[in-house]
């Protein structure tokens, strides 16, 4: 058994490519998937509803986050309702705070006493992670995402925010970590070795896994390799 067949953390897609979101859900690798607003419209996905219910249909076995998009509360909760009413596989995407700053609690709070199944997104602070475990259901279903690899951006180690998150959410046994916005494939084993239940990743990063246990000169060869044929490929001269 290689290293990468014994992770326990489970890897979810995040991605908003029909062709590679469908690859993804076929991977056995793959435990679940993520998209968000911005993933779509990098993908050049115009029709949110269509696009999503596509994707479901063919999507039935794996957990899928679809994220709300409206910056007022009150649409953003009707989003989140109508989002999970597609399939008893999906939770809703909410962000933590809108525009305004303004927290997402109370309406995370409704969600979950209806039994709705989210996905709180973009948290970077232990502070927003209490502050989210305390509204959740114990007995409903939810994803507390945490962007480790944003954190990792600023300059700060996020192992230490992302162990204590751990602890945090043994509050409510039917809530899930996930280390979200991974920069690079070794991200996979940090979660693991935390006790990190989910991470996201891009379908590049999760491609990787193929090189796990890669003999290291022969991964150096193989380099030198690629050099060489580019360079011939090109016809370099000097």
């Amino acid at each position: 058994m290689s290293a990468a067949d014994r992770l326990k953390v489970k890897v979810f897609a995040d991605g908003a490519d029909r062709a590679g979101m469908l690859e993804m859900a076929a991977n056995p690798r793959v435990s679940g998937l993520t998209t968000n607003p911005t993933l779509m419209r990098k993908a050049g996905v115009s029709d949110y509803k269509a696009f999503s219910l596509d994707i479901l249909s063919h999507i039935k076995d794996k957990p899928i986050s679809f994220e709300v998009f409206s910056d007022e509360f009150p649409e953003m909760e009707r989003q989140a309702m109508e989002i999970a009413s597609w399939a008893s596989n999906v939770y809703a995407k909410i962000p933590i705070m809108n525009t305004k700053r303004e927290m997402c609690y109370p309406m995370v709070e409704r969600l979950a006493k209806r039994g709705v199944k989210v996905n709180v997104t973009a948290l970077m602070t232990l502070a927003q992670v209490r502050d989210t475990v305390a509204v959740l259901q114990p007995d409903v279903p939810s994803y507390v995402s945490v962007f480790a690899g944003r954190i990792a951006d600023t300059g700060v180690d996020p192992l230490p925010i992302m162990s204590a998150s751990v602890e945090m959410l043994k509050l409510k046994p039917a809530s899930e970590l996930i280390w979200a916005s991974p920069r690079e494939l070794i991200n996979i084993f940090q979660a693991d070795q935390i006790g990190c239940q989910v991470i996201t990743a891009t379908n590049d990063i999760i491609k990787k896994l193929s090189l796990v246990g890669k003999d290291l000169d022969e991964y150096s060869l193989d380099t030198v390799k690629m050099f060489v044929a580019d360079a011939t490929a090109a016809g370099f001269k000097l």
